[in-house]
């Protein structure tokens, strides 16, 4: 009879794969890639998935940095979730200090890189563990591109990918080790393209109609709708294309908008706010527009069932071991930025809404610029402003939330500061965590399959019999890049 694994065996697998992970995490560091341009990033994790043993199906959802990994067969169905994109503009050299390695380039500053190689590896040392103790189920690694406004989730979900999912695995880089009862908005965005007619700005004013007008007076429309929306609501907006001389009437104007909301029905209502808006400033400056859609993501709930399962499993792993060398490289990032380590422990406190009780554990650190302890989920009465195309998946199928310290305590998100930790040794050891803590979860629930029953009984009281729909457009499709 084959010797069975065991947890402490996985976890020295693990330890022994480690710098195969961090390599590969640091290759997609290297090549940082924006949305729908993540060739060089799913062809290595698909490379690394087939070399493993699993069926890639290539391009779902007509997304061609997408794929899926599978291994096994039958139920139930655990996935985990895997990003890789950019962001723009946030190209960062390996040190503390403000330093581009190419000025204007994308950069890792959300540390997908370190995302999706957790997942990659939770889902591989899950198959060697079912393999070796001869258990029944599918593991799926859903490589999913654009998370950063595309949304490749939501075509995911619209073409019915996530369905047969039992339960999904989800998992973020962040300050602190944390399974999360994390809601997020929902968010739509979208281009207002104005059309005018140009002439001389100086000798024939009379005979233009200025697109740039139309989009002022769109904006401040935009801005006293401010005041009439609910507590909560976001509208975000950039000026994209605003003429190309003083001395003409801009005859194209655009403007883009992002507007989140916390539940998606309100969302849509201030979204044809929003629209009427547009059509007030087109008729007042007898320009002509339309609406170019961008992305829609729904809001996240995610599965507290999963969250108190994984909780579990951190406490048996114990917290993340910084070093001084690492805890001093981490301090001189957060003292280029305003106030303290203790501020924005406190920003947390206040942001999170966490209970009194939560608050006190997270202060006993509150002079530390890393947090390698392993805290229990502080954010149950918090909606973050935030939106991710994990919401999607989580009104879909149950899903569980994971945050582990790959980040300095006062580094903003999408910022240069998460560059400079996601490249190296702090990253690193965030992101193996984080593949530590969803591998024993998964085992722990194909152990005990009552588990998915569970959180599945959690996300049917959740949903309230309402059935999914995606905030975009029908037949809306993504963009192809090519390679």
């Amino acid at each position: 009879m084959t010797e069975k694994m065991k947890t402490a065996d996985l976890l020295d697998w693990l330890d022994e794969q480690t710098p195969r992970f961090t390599h590969m995490s640091d290759q997609i560091w290297e090549h940082p890639e924006i949305l729908w341009g993540e060739f060089f990033s799913s062809g290595l994790q698909m490379d690394f998935f087939e070399k493993e043993g699993f069926r890639i199906t290539r391009n779902p959802a007509g997304m061609n940095t997408a794929f899926i990994a599978e291994w096994g067969h039958g139920k139930p169905v655990l996935a985990f979730i895997g990003e890789y994109d950019a962001l723009p503009g946030l190209s960062q050299a390996l040190k503390p200090e403000r330093e581009p390695i190419i000025a204007g380039a994308p950069g890792h500053g959300c540390g997908h890189n370190l995302l999706g190689v957790a997942g990659l590896a939770a889902a591989v040392a899950t198959q060697k563990w079912m393999e070796k103790n001869q258990f029944t189920g599918t593991i799926r690694y859903y490589g999913c591109p654009a998370e950063e406004i595309g949304g490749g989730k939501v075509f995911m979900a619209r073409d019915g990918l996530f369905d047969d999912l039992d339960a999904a695995l989800s998992y973020h880089p962040g300050i602190y080790n944390m399974p999360s009862h994390m809601a997020t908005v929902a968010i739509v965005s979208s281009n207002f393209n104005f059309k005018g007619v140009s002439a001389h700005a100086g000798s024939a004013p009379y005979m233009g109609r200025s697109a740039l007008d139309a989009v002022e007076l769109m904006n401040v429309g935009a801005n006293f709708l401010r005041e009439h929306v609910l507590d909560g609501t976001r509208i975000q907006y950039v000026i994209t294309n605003g003429g190309q001389a003083a001395n003409i009437v801009p005859e194209f104007a655009s403007v883009n908008y992002i507007l989140r909301a916390e539940k998606p029905e309100y969302l849509m209502e201030v979204a044809e706010r929003l629209r009427n808006i547009a059509k007030g400033a087109a008729l007042m400056t007898d320009t002509t527009f339309e609406e170019v859609f961008e992305s829609g993501f729904a809001n996240m709930t995610s599965n507290r069932y999963l969250a108190a399962l994984m909780e579990k499993v951190m406490q048996t792993i114990g917290p993340v071991e910084f070093t001084k060398e690492e805890m001093a490289y981490a301090q001189k990032i957060n003292n280029t930025f305003p106030g303290t380590n203790a501020d924005y422990i406190e920003d947390k406190i206040d942001t999170l809404k966490i209970p009194e009780e939560f608050a006190a554990l997270l202060r006993k650190y509150k002079d530390l610029p890393l947090l390698g302890g392993n805290f229990p989920a502080m954010d149950g009465g918090a909606v973050f402003k935030g939106a991710t195309d994990v919401g999607d998946l989580s009104q879909v199928a149950p899903t569980g939330a994971l945050w582990t310290a790959c980040f300095p305590t006062c580094t903003p998100g999408h910022s240069w500061a998460n560059v400079a930790t996601g490249g190296m040794s702090i990253g690193h050891k965030g992101m193996m965590h984080a593949a530590r803590i969803l591998t024993l979860t998964a085992v722990e629930m194909f152990t005990d399959q009552t588990h998915f029953q569970k959180a599945r009984e959690e996300f049917e009281k959740a949903m309230a019999g309402k059935k999914y729909k995606p905030l975009i457009p029908e037949g809306f499709q993504p963009l192809q890049r090519k390679p």
